[in-house]
């Protein structure tokens, strides 16, 4: 189906709402990760169901465990509604977590995807419902064998949001 200029406006707002919601997880951003929820949303993540300021609650305290968080977003299939005001999503994601355990550093991923509602309102898109969906998961030791001095590299959480602060380097 060929798409016209709107639509594929509107492709790339919804694609972007992804990547802001990822990037408001791993950098620990409360306010990114609300904006791409519209208040009303409804979420379910496994253990938790609840809607939007309820879901950054409980992100923001899950996710604080872990010193770096990377959610990767892989395929994103959107297909509109008739009308074209709504749409549902479907976003395959591996979510790599890096936490420091007593004997060093240990991988966490998640592997899943998301099942998403979106709804335009007043010329902007947003989720107004997602479900997550887990697939596997696994735990293993970061070995560090790669031949680079890593240690000059800045490290996990140095840009993770911080009330009235600039994000970037130190």
């Amino acid at each position: 189906m060929p798409y016209n200029v709107r639509q594929l406006s509107d492709l790339e707002e919804i694609r972007e709402l992804a990547l802001r919601y990822s990037r408001g997880i791993d950098r620990m951003d409360p306010e990114l990760l609300r904006s791409v929820y519209w208040e009303d949303a409804v979420d379910s993540h496994g253990l938790f169901r609840g809607n939007r300021d309820q879901l950054v609650d409980f992100i923001m305290d899950e996710h604080d465990r872990w010193r770096a968080t990377m959610e990767c977003v892989l395929n994103h299939l959107i297909e509109f509604d008739e009308g074209g005001r709504s749409a549902r999503g479907e976003i395959y994601m591996i979510t790599y977590m890096f936490r420091d355990g007593q004997r060093g550093s240990i991988i966490d991923s998640w592997y899943g995807r998301v099942l998403d509602r979106y709804e335009e309102r007043g010329g902007e898109w947003r989720i107004s419902e997602r479900i997550c969906v887990h697939e596997a998961d696994t735990s293993e030791p970061v070995t560090g064998t790669m031949r680079l001095p890593l240690a000059e590299f800045l490290r996990g959480s140095f840009d993770r949001h911080q009330p009235g602060t600039q994000l970037g380097p130190p």
